[in-house]
């Protein structure tokens, strides 16, 4: 892997804005965080934007700086993968909300020079969006070739042609939906009640201080639970308690499956901050595609031409299959081309994110197809 692939060209935009928020507020200026790689083609044609799940940034495919792990989709990006620096213009960048340099609670408001805080406007989905699109501008890159993610990423993907219907050549659309259900959002729910529950939380403003990391390490593992599958569980622990020479009743991590999720929990606090958890999952429990285009779901995608690749997992419950099937039968009405594949994996919905052949020969031969 060459130096450039391996690091990105990682940057950071301050763009004067305004940016128009649907609630309403005007934000400006708008920092947002990015990596690219490749290089962009005279005619513009070959820019491929990622978009990142809840958890993500925009280190998809370079080192992460804190944690020092490879990209978080190396599997997918890179030379002779199915989205390739040698032949696209690969731009991923931290979502309007976040934490990793992009415009977020935890970034400085020039109103007051202290962080946000809980004193960030309420972002959506589709705000995310229109912080990309300006950062394209800034770019250069008037159209897209594709816009491709998983999860709330594939949200992202799913708001692209039915804001922007002439940026956007391709969507491809991986374990996701197009809004979410009463458990979805109930999920979300214990997760920032065990953030807001936390004494350190101080109603947001703890930046300089303690972070509410036991509440946010405990929203972390019951999001992670709703990642994997039962299966998968099972086959990975089971009910195998802890190696100990002496074990004796209590509230330890008995079982390896407890120690797992305490694991994830703490690691997780390291890289993100509480606020930007809240504000995010809120966005992700706000999007419904389908209400923002007068209640019904085709009417996203009319003024588009662009293809769609969906792509479901079996053991996903948390975006189940027929969420994605919901889309494509949009898709259907809306007179859009769309290939649709439900892949097997033990894996659930983490499968986007871990090794799948098959999905990245789907991306693979779809991405090509529309050239």
């Amino acid at each position: 892997m060459s130096d450039d692939m391996r690091f990105g060209l990682s940057r950071q935009a301050t763009l004067p804005g305004p940016l128009r928020l649907d609630g309403g507020v005007l934000l400006s200026p708008v920092d947002i965080a990015y990596e690219t790689y490749g290089t962009l083609a005279p005619d513009g044609g070959n820019a491929i934007l990622i978009c990142h799940a809840l958890t993500g940034d925009q280190h998809v495919a370079s080192d992460h700086p804190r944690t020092g792990k490879p990209g978080w989709w190396t599997r997918m990006i890179g030379p002779g993968k199915p989205i390739d620096p040698a032949r696209d213009f690969i731009v991923c960048s931290n979502v309007l909300g976040s934490c990793m340099g992009s415009s977020g609670p935890a970034s400085i408001n020039p109103a007051t020079g202290r962080p946000w805080g809980m004193a960030f406007p309420v972002i959506t989905i589709r705000d995310m969006v229109r912080a990309q699109a300006m950062l394209l501008d800034h770019l250069g890159v008037d159209r897209l070739k594709a816009v491709v993610g998983g999860s709330m990423g594939g949200m992202q993907a799913l708001s692209w042609p039915a804001t922007f219907p002439d940026r956007v050549g391709a969507v491809v659309v991986i374990a996701s939906t197009a809004r979410h259900t009463a458990q979805n959002i109930a999920f979300h729910e214990v997760g920032r009640q065990a953030i807001m529950a936390d004494p350190t939380w101080a109603g947001g403003d703890y930046y300089g201080g303690e972070p509410p990391a036991a509440g946010l390490a405990v929203a972390r593992m019951a999001a992670h639970i709703t990642y994997l599958s039962e299966a998968g569980l099972t086959e990975k622990f089971g009910r195998r308690l802890q190696a100990r020479e002496a074990k004796s009743f209590g509230f330890d991590a008995d079982f390896q499956v407890e120690s797992y999720l305490r694991h994830q929990g703490l690691s997780f606090v390291d890289r993100f901050d509480a606020n930007s958890y809240l504000y995010i999952t809120r966005a992700m429990d706000y999007f419904d595609l389908a209400e923002e285009h007068g209640g019904l779901l085709a009417n996203a995608f009319r003024a588009t031409r662009a293809r769609f690749c969906l792509v479901s997992f079996d053991t996903d419950w948390l975006y189940p299959t027929i969420e994605s099937r919901s889309i494509v039968q949009a898709l259907n009405a809306a007179g859009a081309p769309v290939s649709f594949v439900e892949l097997s994996s033990p894996y659930g919905h983490d499968a986007f994110l871990l090794d799948a052949p098959e999905m990245n020969r789907v991306v693979d031969g779809f991405l090509k197809g529309g050239r």
